[in-house]
């Protein structure tokens, strides 16, 4: 099981991210705040989880939070200033979202910056540690799937229903054979064996 809380008795908001990775489609946080004790068996890192166990446990989380939202920047601007710089943006704007302002603030990963004055820990693999950002990294995943398999209507042949834009062997394909869309990610390398992907 989880841990429940970094900070015992104060308001705690978990943040995480989804669609860091990919090659296509916006990144999206969520800022979840859960009640002091709640912990549920399918609170885990939402890598750990299948698909229905996410969709069950996000149904879950937005029953039991205090308080929980998402923020999305889009792929236009993640272009402009860099997947970093637009996930930690995507986590500000989930946490301006929530209406409740917490007292502190648990971030997967090892990188933020500031949000207003209030105190936060970055925490390597929190989603796997703590239940607040193992919360949102439902959240986050699950309203990303949502919208790419959305945009899978509109643009199938690149199979994002499967997988959400990741670079899998087919997107690479499907890139080569019919170019990229709209809602590609122009600052990643995506042709060719040039397909790594830069953080920097």
């Amino acid at each position: 099981m989880l841990k429940t809380h970094f900070f015992k008795g104060v308001l705690e908001a978990g943040c995480d991210e989804a669609g860091r990775g990919c090659l296509a489609g916006p990144v999206v946080a969520a800022a979840v705040i859960l009640p002091d004790d709640f912990n549920h068996t399918l609170l885990n890192d939402s890598k750990k989880l299948s698909e229905k166990q996410r969709e069950e446990a996000a149904v879950i989380i937005k029953e039991k939070a205090i308080s929980y939202a998402v923020g999305q920047v889009e792929v236009d601007e993640i272009d402009q200033i860099n997947i970093l710089n637009a996930s930690i943006r995507a986590m500000h704007k989930a946490l301006d979202q929530l209406n409740k302002v917490p007292a502190h603030i648990l971030i997967d990963g090892n990188r933020f910056k500031p949000y207003k004055d209030i105190k936060y820990l970055c925490i390597v693999r929190g989603d796997g540690k703590y239940t607040s950002i193992a919360a949102a990294s439902i959240l986050a995943k699950t309203t990303r799937d949502h919208y790419m398999k959305a945009l899978h209507e509109k643009f199938p042949v690149y199979c994002w229903n499967q997988n959400k834009g990741y670079p899998t062997k087919v997107h690479r394909e499907a890139i080569g054979e019919n170019g990229i869309t709209p809602h590609h990610r122009r600052s990643f390398k995506l042709a060719g064996n040039q397909m790594r992907i830069a953080f920097s």
